[in-house]
């Protein structure tokens, strides 16, 4: 998409200035990345088993780790190459465990991460409609994030998002010979996959979707539910959903707003504030400062019904408020 400065009425295109060295991209990415992608920077050049990963990072959202890739290059099998570093991976927990506590200087122990919840990102310039269509599985673990640079110091990050009508990589269709692109030239001989290592990361990695939280609620929960999304996509234009294990975060940019779990009696959710920032006059909310929960913020309401819809979404204004959204 091209890109214009209006000067007196009439528009004059910004050229882009691509990245000339994949490493620029990669020092970009690693110095913004809690700002670009809400990640933690665990190691940059990290290797393991022969293999080098240009960045490792750690999404506490998820609770699991990230594999980024920059490729300046058009000629990459991102499919092939996404299964091969996610199959690398699950072979590898205790070294990944190890870098991780190493380099933050934490105690993380092999089975406190979520490692279903495992993925792998490609950054680059531009990608291919063939790449794109190859990735276009809304359960499938890797992402593509193209940006570009323009001459007057813009850079533009557009994470290329699943197509609403996108299939799922375990269905019928989605046989591995669809999914997986053939290797490009360099990455011919380093990337190819196995048939085991692909059934490996499609039985042990999971992207969740809406219908995956769905399925945990009753008639009566999912309605209720629906009309909650409805209410909260109203508050803000880049309101969005991040469907994780157990709920799903309501999000503007990288500010989580509030958590919703699914039940069979309702819906549980909690406003990401800390508890005494927010006035609730209605006394809906529990203090959860001090208890275990998921979630993010100290607020958890329980509803049964639709009664205080117009009353909650007051509180969530409150906590965009906060956030500065």
């Amino acid at each position: 998409m091209p890109l214009y400065r209006e000067h007196k009425g009439a528009l004059e295109e910004i050229k882009e200035s691509p990245f000339k060295l994949e490493k620029h991209l990669q020092e970009l990415f690693e110095t913004n990345l809690e700002q670009i992608m809400g990640l933690e920077l665990v190691k940059s050049e990290f290797s393991i088993a022969g293999r080098r990963i240009d960045t490792l990072a750690f999404d506490p959202e998820r609770n699991a780790f990230i594999i980024i890739e920059y490729k300046r290059s058009k000629n990459i099998s991102v499919i092939d190459q996404g299964f091969a570093y996610l199959g690398l991976m699950l072979e590898n927990k205790s070294d990944f465990i190890i870098e991780y506590n190493e380099s933050l200087g934490r105690q993380m122990k092999r089975n406190d991460p979520d490692w279903s919840q495992t993925r792998v990102a490609f950054v680059s310039s531009h990608f291919t409609k063939d790449q794109r269509q190859a990735t276009n599985f809304k359960d499938l673990a890797i992402e593509l994030w193209e940006v570009r640079r323009y001459a007057n110091d813009t850079i533009a990050i557009n994470p290329i998002r699943k197509t609403d009508s996108a299939a799922s990589v375990k269905s019928k269709g989605a046989s591995q010979q669809q999914t997986m692109e053939e290797p490009v030239g360099e990455y011919r001989a380093a990337d190819s996959v196995s048939d085991a290592t692909a059934a490996t990361v499609r039985e042990q990695i999971k992207v969740y979707t809406e219908e995956d939280l769905m399925a945990k609620g009753s008639d009566m929960s999912v309605e209720l539910f629906e009309a909650l999304k409805e209410r909260m996509l109203e508050q803000h234009d880049a309101m969005e959903t991040s469907w994780l294990k157990k709920y799903v975060n309501f999000k503007v940019g990288k500010q989580i707003i509030m958590g919703v779990m699914m039940q069979k009696k309702g819906i549980k959710l909690w406003l990401n504030a800390d508890w005494g920032q927010l006035q609730d006059p209605k006394g809906l909310s529990r203090n959860m400062r001090s208890k275990g929960h998921h979630g993010n913020g100290d607020y958890e309401i329980a509803l049964h019904d639709s009664t205080h819809l117009s009353y909650l979404m007051s509180l969530v204004q409150d906590v965009m408020a906060l956030k500065g959204v």
